[in-house]
């Protein structure tokens, strides 16, 4: 049995690289059976803005030859890129040209080209920062009387991952509070006639008991608290459906959306989240 050659793919970017791995992640993965039948190794090559570090980069992938993607915006350094590459016999791909020259046309000037120009400390960047740390104050409905700032908030029984949609949505730079629903506690205060959206997330109840059981085996490192508290309501089946039938009868009630999780990523609730809370503010101003 012949061994599978590794496919070396070098990511070069004149900035963090998120753009690449976002890029590469996306079409990975519609090449399961590729990935499963070859062993890719990533070769990432970030903060790449001088000649020096360019040169180590072309060293290093001379050593280990592989396809290359790169974002680097300055002419100089992406000529030299180039030359190398075709001294290597490598394809490479500039995956922001496309987008480039289609608004270039569209403003009618040249991009600026400078490195690194998305990360910069303007309004946006401390807008996120001032959203992470409300979140921090707000998770799992603390300091309620700060609810009134939030951008939306999200509901649901524990564990249905309200805490990390919230964490994405602050990348977005969105005050996102969760409060969660226990069957038996008062309804939530404050949310009679919210000022932003209210969102409900629900999920299976076999995959909400799989991850509570989970969470009490991290809790209890194994200990007999797992065997003694996998009895409770907490994980038991009939009161899991009862406690997620309560909270959509609630959500109904308060006329609030619900998403169901059980099948999607933190990014593709998020998604969702962001849909509904444009079509909220879109039916509020259309309210007389």
């Amino acid at each position: 049995m012949t061994d599978i050659q590794p496919l070396h793919l070098h990511l070069v970017s004149d900035a963090t690289g998120e753009t690449l791995n976002s890029i590469l992640r996306a079409t990975l993965a519609q090449f399961e059976e590729s990935k499963e039948e070859s062993t890719i190794v990533h070769h990432r090559w970030s903060l790449i803005r001088t000649r020096f570090q360019l040169h180590r980069v072309i060293d290093g992938i001379e050593a280990e030859p592989g396809p290359i993607l790169s974002t680097l915006v300055e002419m100089g350094m992406r000529s030299e890129l180039d030359v190398a590459a075709q001294r290597l016999n490598l394809p490479l791909v500039h995956v922001l040209d496309p987008v480039l020259a289609m608004l270039q046309s569209q403003f009618g000037h040249q991009a600026t080209a400078r490195p690194g120009k998305q990360y910069v400390l303007d309004a946006a960047y401390f807008k996120r920062i001032d959203a992470m740390h409300y979140i921090l104050a707000h998770d799992d409905g603390q300091a309620q009387s700060g609810i009134a700032e939030a951008d939306v908030v999200l509901v649901g029984v524990s564990r249905s991952s309200k805490t990390p949609t919230c964490f994405y949505l602050a990348n977005r730079g969105i005050k996102a509070a969760n409060i969660p629903l226990v069957p038996g506690t008062p309804e939530p205060p404050g949310l009679e006639n919210p000022h932003c959206p209210v969102i409900g997330l629900s999920i299976d109840p076999e995959a909400l008991i799989d991850i509570r059981r989970n969470r009490l085996r991290m809790i209890a490192s194994g200990s007999p608290e797992v065997s003694r508290g996998s009895s409770t309501d907490y994980v038991d089946p009939e009161a899991v459906r009862a406690e997620l039938l309560w909270a959509k009868r609630l959500c109904a009630k308060r006329g609030w959306p619900m998403i169901d999780v059980t099948r999607r990523s933190i990014e593709e609730t998020s998604a969702t989240v962001l849909h509904l809370m444009e079509t909220w503010h879109t039916r509020r101003k259309a309210t007389p």
